[in-house]
């Protein structure tokens, strides 16, 4: 069976931590679509400045978790920043977890997750700026390279991206968690 992919992002994410999962997961022959909520393209960020643009192949309000297997939530200040008040994107995070499905976000990716309201009582990682934020919203914080949490992953920056890309493909590989949930 295909599994497909979504990699959340809008403009401001943090180029690695969209192209190095995309790399990973076409490299085990699934098929990663860029999901966003804008057409066209979507400008990265490249660790200190304006980095590439990639092509954005399904707009959020178009598509459905139920079209996919999996999420990814890359990281960059201003990306999750304009995800998180967009309710197209928080309804699609929401549904990734009422269906079990594997989300994985690494940096400060997982600020989409507080406003999608997921992240109470799960074990997880992010870029140390916004762990209390994270705290504050009932997530039990821990500095780690990589955490799993019943098929929710995360990580803390770039330089964890090879632990966080090796366990997104073992997550799904294994499968939906039928005890993930929202």
């Amino acid at each position: 069976m295909e599994k497909r992919i979504a990699i959340l992002a809008t403009d401001g994410f943090e180029e690695s931590e969209l192209t190095s999962p995309k790399e990973a997961i076409e490299k085990a022959g699934f098929t990663a679509d860029v999901v966003s909520i804008k057409s066209g393209s979507i400008k990265s960020w490249d660790v200190d400045n304006w980095g590439k643009d990639i092509t954005v192949d399904k707009l959020v309000s178009e598509v459905s978790a139920k079209d996919y297997n999996a999420l990814v939530l890359p990281g960059g200040v201003i990306n999750p920043d304009n995800l998180r008040t967009n309710e197209d994107a928080l309804v699609f995070i929401r549904d990734f977890f009422k269906q079990s499905k594997i989300v994985a976000a690494i940096c400060h990716g997982p600020q989409s997750l507080i406003n999608a309201e997921v992240v109470e009582g799960r074990t997880m990682t992010s870029y140390p700026s916004i762990k209390k934020d994270l705290e504050n919203a009932g997530a039990l914080w821990v500095d780690k390279e990589v955490v799993v949490d019943e098929g929710f992953v995360t990580s803390r920056t770039p330089d964890d991206l090879p632990a966080f890309n090796d366990k997104l493909i073992e997550e799904i590989k294994e499968g939906k968690h039928d005890y993930q949930h929202a």
